[in-house]
């Protein structure tokens, strides 16, 4: 079976013009989504969880260089409004490897735009650690003990109204 050369470009053109059809209905689709949400729940709180899975007999080094470099982030977000509350959990017990999970932080963003902005932090983090090398050490250190590391960002379910 042997095609002609126009025939082949005829057929890439008509490809692209699809795929080209179906990115531009994707994004506008990703647009109203995202202004659908803001609309719903503007002033609404927004809820993140992140979850750190260390390597074995780090966990604790991770939560020391957790408490001393990134938490004074957090704690200045929420002196700047951005951010409503910071918390930590452990498992009480432990679970399958696959599983396994070493802290959750639960962070209450004040709504889901703020949540959602690619806010700069480098500027709070010059502040409070003028030392930037041991910083950028102690934090590249936090991220090497990691075996995992997953957001999820939830929300509240209520059953009395579902």
């Amino acid at each position: 079976m042997h095609m002609a050369f126009s025939e082949i470009m005829r057929r890439l053109a008509i490809a692209a013009v699809g795929l080209a059809a179906l990115f531009c209905a994707s994004n506008i689709g990703a647009g109203t989504q995202q202004s659908a949400m803001a609309a719903e729940g503007k002033e609404q709180p927004y809820v993140i969880e992140y979850y750190y899975k260390a390597k074995w007999g780090h966990a604790e080094e991770f939560l020391a260089l957790f408490k001393k470099n990134h938490y004074p982030v957090l704690k200045k977000e929420i002196e700047l409004g951005r951010m409503l509350k910071v918390s930590m959990a452990v498992p009480r017990y432990h679970t399958t490897e696959d599983g396994r999970w070493d802290y959750r932080v639960t962070i209450v963003f004040k709504n889901p735009a703020i949540a959602n902005d690619n806010f700069d932090s480098s500027a709070l983090i010059k502040q409070l650690f003028p030392d930037q090398e041991s910083y950028k050490k102690e934090e590249q250190r936090r991220f090497e003990i990691l075996e995992a590391h997953w957001d999820l960002p939830i929300k509240d379910v209520d059953l009395d109204t579902r």
